[in-house]
């Protein structure tokens, strides 16, 4: 019988011939490389490659079109220069390998792989029944807004009322609009790295510049208000802050935003844009601060929320916008001319989610207590391999796990392994785990693993690590 293998192969075809490939870097990485293309997936039997995944882009519709007419269908150019997101094509492509009967490990996705808690999945489904099933005002129902508000005042200390909050079809949609609502051509958003592969792409939809200032391992990810302070400039207009982090999971401590908080204050065209969807899982000792508490800084911040990852509600696509009422009223008529409002029964689902009690209540910690067991044992574990470099995360559920050490090997059947884009591809062709390259995120000597997902297949993963990471010490110093 033949043997399985799931190397990952992405081609496209171009006028130059066929390349193999991965979105965003153009040098070769093993057997594929990177770039933009757009994927027809299909599943490949050859020789005794027999779970080889081709995924064969189609050609261009405009070129085809173009060749046989004389319209002319070219994208726009903000279109053509967006970056698609690693974090989806090795998403798509593990599920991809999964379907043709290949057994991947999934460490890419930031979905909790719990269900929705019973009685939310319940009133979305009494929603249906009772016919509430129409469209709703556009900044959300108030019964939700009014529910955020009081979630907001006694978990955050933050006072709103319901017109300075916006239901957005997720927490990706509410940042969006809030970055096209205050930025001009020629702004610059400041990005903290890590950061979170849309922030970057975010910016340059509304023609502004991002601004990106790298965090270091020994310092926990976390942003130095000097750094902070050396990159602002007449044109700063957006300081995009998540935590807890993705891709980190690391947590800013008040006393550090308090810091950053000083600096702001300073520059009178400076907003924030806090991300806070992270917010309930966090390990103790480490706590939670809205930006928007801090001294001063209530005027200034854009609050981003939502119910994915927290309520495990990725499908329900429910997030919201909490800041001042003008602002607020920007991102409310984007939104009603792109989306307009949320899904009415995710929106009752939502008002019961908030009726779990503070932090989502026991519903969440028991989540959260989940997640906790799952870190430990990966930091204990990865930590104990040689090279290996980690920063324990202190909420979120993901670790960005330095192995720049390997970088330089040689491995026999795949080639030179000299970024994260070709480590990850590495562990993917060769091993069967799936993980996100640091590059995607802004950190190329990492690599990012979601352990939203059970204890057994994390310990399937660590021996597979394990097992990759092997023959590479022969070839590197590490």
């Amino acid at each position: 019988m033949a043997t399985q293998s799931s190397a990952a192969v992405i081609s496209a075809t171009s006028a130059a011939g066929r390349v193999e490939s991965f979105p965003d870097s153009k040098k070769p990485i093993g057997s594929v490389r990177f770039q933009p293309l757009r994927l027809s997936l299909s599943y490949c039997k050859s020789g005794n490659m027999s779970s080889r995944i081709c995924a064969m882009a189609k050609p261009n519709d405009a070129e085809t079109l173009s060749s046989s007419s004389s319209v002319d269908m070219s994208l726009s150019p903000r279109v053509q220069s967006l970056k698609p997101s690693k974090t989806m094509v090795i998403t798509d492509l593990a599920a991809t390998l999964v379907q043709s009967g290949v057994p991947v490990i999934r460490l890419a996705a930031g979905e909790p792989d719990f269900d929705t808690p019973k009685v939310v999945a319940e009133a979305g489904v009494n929603a249906i029944r009772e016919g509430f099933t129409r469209y709703t005002l556009n900044a959300g129902i108030t019964e939700l807004r009014e529910a955020i508000c009081r979630k907001l005042k006694e978990e955050n200390g933050l006072s709103y009322a319901p017109d300075q909050i916006l239901v957005s079809n997720g927490a990706k949609q509410s940042l969006l609009q809030a970055v096209l609502a205050v930025c001009s051509p020629g702004d610059e958003v400041i990005i903290p790295a890590p950061y979170w592969v849309s922030y970057t792409e975010q910016a340059r939809l509304a023609d502004a510049t991002p601004v990106v200032i790298p965090t270091k391992i020994s310092n926990n990810f976390l942003l130095d208000p000097k750094d902070l302070e050396s990159k602002l400039t007449e044109k700063s207009r957006l300081l995009i802050l998540c935590s807890p982090s993705n891709p980190t999971g690391s947590v800013y401590p008040k006393s550090l935003l308090e810091e950053i908080a000083r600096i702001i204050a300073k520059h009178p065209r400076l907003l924030v844009l806090s991300d806070e969807i992270y917010e309930h899982i966090i390990y103790a000792p480490a706590t939670h601060t809205s930006f928007a508490s801090l001294p001063d800084m209530y005027e200034r911040t854009l609050t981003v929320n939502g119910f994915s990852k927290a309520f495990a509600m990725t499908g329900w696509r429910l997030g919201y916008l909490a800041g001042p009422k003008h602002i607020v009223a920007a991102c409310s008529k984007l939104q009603g001319q792109v989306s307009s409002g949320a899904s009415s029964i995710a929106q009752k689902a939502g008002v019961a989610a908030l009726g779990l009690g503070k932090a989502g209540g026991e519903t969440v910690a028991e989540m959260v207590k989940a997640y906790r067991e799952r870190r430990d044992f990966l930091v204990k574990s990865l930590g104990e391999i040689e090279g290996v470099k980690i920063s324990e995360p202190q909420g979120a559920f993901y670790l960005f796990i330095d192995f720049s050490a390997y970088y330089g090997s040689e491995a026999e059947g795949f080639g030179l392994i000299n970024d994260s884009s070709s480590l990850a591809l590495y562990f993917l062709d060769k091993f069967q785990v799936a993980m996100v390259p640091g590059d995607a995120f802004g950190d190329d000597s990492c690599i990012r693993i979601s352990y939203a997902t059970s204890l057994d297949v994390l310990q399937a993963a660590v021996e597979k690590i394990r097992k990759a990471l092997e023959p590479l010490r022969a070839t590197v110093s590490v």
